[in-house]
């Protein structure tokens, strides 16, 4: 199959997701708004008083332990001048990403609740990686490794029946990635998927980038702190802790990722311990 005709099925995916109308429009206009640096707080404000649901999610993040503020933010300007345009960005997605994930009825093969948990557990894993490993600002990390799968969800919104296919499929045994199953039944895989809706939702091109490349095979070092490499890590490691969308699917590592993570081993070692407890906290905020 070319890749050509990869992209024009999944672009056929999206356009059947947007008919279906399960993405909230206060979401992707807030999404589009915060790529706009001409966009003011009193604009941003405004848009969220539209939805009630996202007021309260924001109010609860600010005032979440992971803040720890003395006093109790009460508005909805002072909890965006508090966390930043960054965080709000990410719980919009949150948000957002949490309306797909709803309404699954048959969960057999594939738990939405699963895949949901999975996702989150490798944005803060790879926010982690980001401030601990390479010392720098992690929220487009989060950003990343919250939407790397959100083409597995399309797909299962889209096209049910044949995503159900995928799952029955996959067999660990196989010693085959997932987007080969994809690929062999929906004529696409979901980096193609989220690869084009990250785009449409105006993300960050690291972010694109990460979520087109996070299963490809890395061989360079220089690759190593990219979102691909993180995600990767991320997988790899919260797989371990058992935050798969499939059972027994365990994540895949490069080659060159394996020699950095043996390079920095105490780190990562010291990360791995703290991961349980973030994970822990996070599940109080993200749950379904």
């Amino acid at each position: 199959m070319f890749k050509g005709d990869s992209i024009k099925n999944a672009q056929l995916m999206l356009n059947k997701l947007k008919e279906m109308k399960t993405l909230p429009s206060v979401a992707t206009r807030l999404i589009k708004m915060i790529s706009d640096d001409k966009t003011t707080l009193e604009e941003f404000e405004h848009v969220i008083k539209m939805d009630p649901t996202l007021v309260l999610r924001l109010l609860r993040l600010v005032n979440s332990p992971f803040y720890a503020l003395r006093t109790r933010v009460t508005s909805i300007s002072e909890a965006i001048a508090f966390i930043g345009l960054d965080n709000l960005r990410n719980l919009i997605v949150v948000d957002a990403l949490k309306n797909l994930f709803k309404d699954k009825i048959d969960e057999q093969y594939l738990s939405r609740k699963r895949l949901w948990m999975h996702c989150v557990a490798v944005a803060i894993c790879s926010q982690m990686i980001m401030e601990r490993i390479f010392g720098q600002k992690g929220e487009d990390a989060f950003l990343c490794g919250i939407v790397h799968d959100i083409g597995l969800i399309i797909a299962d919104q889209v096209m049910p029946d044949e995503f159900l296919k995928v799952c029955m499929a996959w067999n660990p045994k196989d010693n085959k990635n997932i987007t080969q199953y994809e690929n062999d039944i929906l004529h696409t895989d979901h980096t193609i998927i989220g690869h084009i809706i990250t785009g449409d939702w105006k993300l960050p091109i690291s972010v694109q980038n990460g979520v087109k490349q996070h299963h490809d095979v890395l061989s360079s070092e220089q690759e190593n702190k990219s979102f691909p490499a993180i995600v990767q890590i991320s997988d790899y490691l919260v797989a371990r802790l058992n935050y798969t969308v499939l059972h027994q699917m365990k994540g895949e590592l490069s080659p060159s990722l394996m020699i950095h993570i043996r390079d920095n081993i105490k780190e990562y070692k010291a990360l791995t311990e703290d991961l349980p407890e973030e994970l822990s906290k996070a599940e109080d905020i993200y749950s379904m």
